[in-house]
């Protein structure tokens, strides 16, 4: 029963351990998103030329009010999905923390 045990946690153990790197993985690429809205953020409010922007390949004159508008929804909107997953990255390391000390109370058993 405790080596059943023991392989059931390990296994959570693991799962908890591949949903968090998946976590890391989605932040890091939201977070290189967000830089790059950042970047062009710094830019567009620096330029006093015509701005333009790429639309499936193509690229358009655009006015700068609407693109900053769009740039600082399209960065709140990637800053709620960072903290989202940093929430959902939380509970996963506290329920992995839970299983690796139960894990740690089973082996202690064993011996």
């Amino acid at each position: 029963m405790t080596s059943e045990k023991i392989t059931k946690h390990m296994q959570e153990l693991q799962l908890f351990e591949q949903q968090i790197h998946g976590f890391l993985m989605q932040k890091q690429a939201l977070q290189m998103e967000l830089n790059e809205s950042l970047n062009a953020l710094n830019e567009l409010e620096k330029t006093k030329d015509e701005v333009y922007k790429i639309l499936s390949g193509v690229m358009m004159k655009s006015d700068k009010a609407s693109l900053i508008k769009d740039l600082t929804e399209k960065k709140k909107k990637i800053e709620m999905r960072i903290e989202a997953i940093s929430k959902q990255e939380k509970i996963i390391e506290n329920k992995a923390k839970e299983t690796r000390e139960e894990l740690d109370k089973l082996m202690k058993k064993k011996e």
